[in-house]
């Protein structure tokens, strides 16, 4: 008897064990798949309205928010890394373009997949969501100032740059009231974008990343 229910222990461990295994591997394709996505949306990028024409808004958060939620913090992060590497290789910034991309990603994405890790539902995903683009909004801040434009003024100088917030807002005649004035609000707009559209999209692809039929 006692035999049976070692055996029957050990299967259970085992069984758990081989289910981690292929939840791993799924996780691990699941990642290279939406990195994959993310870096070519990379490519897909527009100016808005109220921003200087060399800012330009794109949605490559979006794999890595739906990999937050389906897969965890660590995994939306690691989407947000895996893509600006692969961007490294068509890079005119020398990678700090790169690096400030992953840093506001990463911002957006962990606090929204921590939450939502603890409460499945969409409030939990909607208040982790805005606490990740309130602190990259913040962030983007000390950021710029001191690691982005710093290298944009290697190519054009600062008064230039200044000049092109002064042709949208004239009041606008520093760098640290620029970046509050624009590139904040430019920030959250895009941390909501992202958001809406996943929340559009989530349920459609999260069954496929976690490899569940939808006749479960």
């Amino acid at each position: 008897m006692s035999q049976d229910l070692s055996s029957i222990s050990k299967n259970i461990k085992n069984g758990g064990k081989e289910r981690r295994e292929v939840s791993n591997t799924r996780y691990i394709a699941a990642t290279g798949m939406l990195s994959a996505v993310a870096f070519l949306l990379m490519f897909f990028d527009f100016s808005v309205p109220f921003m200087p024409s060399f800012i330009k808004l794109d949605i490559s958060e979006l794999p890595a928010l739906i990999g937050s939620f389906a897969m965890g913090p660590f995994y939306g992060v690691l989407i947000c890394l895996v893509k600006n590497l692969l961007h490294l290789i068509r890079t005119s910034t020398g990678g700090v373009g790169e690096l400030s991309n992953f840093i506001m990603g990463a911002l957006l994405v962990f606090p929204a997949g921590l939450l939502y890790q603890k409460n499945k539902n969409r409030k939990t995903a909607a208040l982790g969501t805005f606490v990740g683009i309130i602190v990259m909004a913040l962030v983007s801040i000390p950021v710029n100032y001191f690691i982005t434009y710093p290298f944009y003024t290697n190519f054009m100088p600062l008064d230039t740059i200044i000049s092109m917030y002064q042709a949208i807002l004239p009041s606008a005649d520093s760098l640290l009231k620029c970046l509050v004035i624009f590139n904040v609000p430019f920030n959250i707009m895009k941390g909501l974008l992202v958001f809406m559209i996943t929340m559009l999209v989530y349920k459609k692809v999260s069954p496929i990343i976690k490899g569940i039929s939808k006749n479960r």
